[in-house]
């Protein structure tokens, strides 16, 4: 069934009037969903009403209609992929079993664990970014900004369904801390150090959807193999939906960097100072919070080598980023993967066994994937005639998870004494000054077709609309 009800309380593709029990669970969670939304959602946007996409199918052709809505009256919903008739489990111990429907006993604490830890970034995403609105830096990008939101939030009833459904009393309780924990919160913060820093400019907005909704990206594709066949359908909608959230990073970054080689190109200079006078972000402040959020996004794949990891995939519970290209065995047992550590002063590799590594196999997948963004960036910079580029720090830099946690490395890889990290730290890294230079940027700029003067405007509007369209109706 890929259409969804909208006529239900709760719009669906899942049949839920016919659970009248998991109806009632959800309908009761409903309304503390909507108090969250209104306590940590986006500031001030009661009555605004916005132009945004919703979910009315899940087929790829045609799967949403654009209008004008009032954000809290977003339908959220549940909507997973159309099954799959006969699915067999591709990968790990249970390689041509079938795909199970419901939890298997032994695997329930796993899977669990996976599904709130997911469930948990959704709405952290929503609470770091709440009060980015008031200073938008034009309609279009404001717009881009709910439209996230209210997918974040969506994101989160797809896994409180799957707790709902099939996890009982345990996961009716995990669902309600989903709506409890906050984002740097220091009693109650949410699971994933990355979703407690702040974002607290559109700069790090657009950063952090290019960098740390790509690792999102990377860990549904990972969850879309699953042999528990819901999570693997639900994880190939939210996908679907995902794909818009890294556009909005990538083409934001584009867009700033556009218009700083436009302000170079016209005052003949790469001077920061001359540069920050006219208002624009210079390259080196750009490099810099490039260098913090890949490196904070890179530590969400985990430790370099874990058993947890080894269990997850032998279990059939994920599997790796396009597990269905790759030429091996699909069991791993026995080959061996190339991790990073250091000794002897230097950084070396050793081989491990790959099932202990695949947090390192899909943390080098995603580094792949985010160099090639990186690239389209400097093809901006090449076309304007502009030599500087830009690129992602050496893998072991400013790491704090795994091997590599607290090692000094500079940008290019080389291993560094304490000292030396001192001295160059804030070459490398956002300083306060920077961090208090984009601050003092960030203006509201909401008139139709206007846009702030450190951003270029974009190519195309949305949904084939002006960019200088209505994308927000202020009441």
């Amino acid at each position: 069934m890929s259409g969804i009800n909208y006529s239900e309380k709760i719009p669906n593709n899942v049949n839920l009037s016919e659970d009248r029990t998991l109806q009632r669970a959800l309908e009761q969670w409903q309304p503390n969903f909507i108090n969250w939304w209104d306590d940590m959602g986006p500031t001030g946007t009661t009555d605004s009403e916005v132009y945004l996409r919703t979910a009315v199918s899940v087929d790829p052709q045609g799967w949403a209609q654009f209008g004008h809505v009032k954000m809290r009256d977003y339908r959220w919903g549940i909507f997973l992929n159309p099954g799959e008739a006969g699915r067999h489990i591709h990968f790990g111990d249970h390689k041509g079993e079938k795909a199970w429907q419901d939890v298997p006993g032994e695997h329930r604490a796993n899977l669990r664990r996976i599904i709130v830890t997911q469930g948990d970034t959704e709405p952290a995403s929503v609470e770091q970014q709440r009060h980015l609105g008031l200073t938008a830096p034009s309609m279009y990008d404001l717009r881009n900004l709910f439209q996230i939101n209210v997918e974040e939030g969506r994101h989160l009833w797809a896994m409180v369904y799957l707790l709902h459904k099939h996890f009982g009393r345990d996961g009716r309780e995990e669902a309600e801390g989903l709506l409890e924990r906050r984002s740097g919160d220091e009693n109650n913060p949410r699971i994933l150090g990355a979703f407690n820093e702040q974002t607290p400019d559109w700069l790090s907005f657009f950063m952090f959807t290019y960098f740390t909704d790509r690792d999102g990206k990377f860990q549904l594709c990972a969850l879309a193999e699953s042999a528990f066949d819901p999570l693997a359908r639900t994880s190939k909608f939210m996908l679907t939906e995902e794909a818009h959230h890294m556009f909005v990073g990538e083409s934001g970054i584009s867009r700033v960097i556009s218009r700083t080689a436009q302000k170079m190109n016209e005052l003949k200079t790469d001077d920061v100072n001359k540069l920050r006078a006219a208002g624009v972000i210079d390259l080196p402040t750009i490099q810099r919070y490039i260098n913090f959020h890949f490196s904070v996004t890179i530590d969400l794949f985990g430790a370099d080598e874990s058993s947890n990891a080894a269990t997850f995939y032998s279990s059939g519970l994920k599997g790796r980023y396009e597990e269905g290209k790759r030429v091996d065995d699909h069991v791993l047992k026995g080959q061996t993967y190339r991790v990073l550590e250091a000794r002897d002063g230097q950084l070396m590799e050793k081989e491990v066994p790959m099932l202990n590594a695949l947090n390192e196999v899909l943390r080098d997948d995603y580094i792949k994937d985010s160099v090639a963004g990186v690239e389209r960036w400097n093809k901006v910079l090449e076309k304007a005639g502009i030599p500087n580029r830009m690129k992602v720090p050496h893998k072991a830099f400013n790491r704090h998870i795994g091997a590599l946690s607290g090692v000094k490395v500079s940008p290019e890889g080389r291993l560094l004494s304490q000292a030396e990290w001192d001295a160059m730290a804030d070459q490398w890294l956002p300083t306060l000054q920077d961090r208090a230079y984009v601050a003092s940027l960030m203006g509201r700029c909401v008139e139709p077709g206007k846009f702030a003067n450190w951003i270029a405007p974009p190519v195309m509007g949305i949904n084939r609309q002006l960019v200088d369209f209505d994308y927000v109706r202020f009441n």
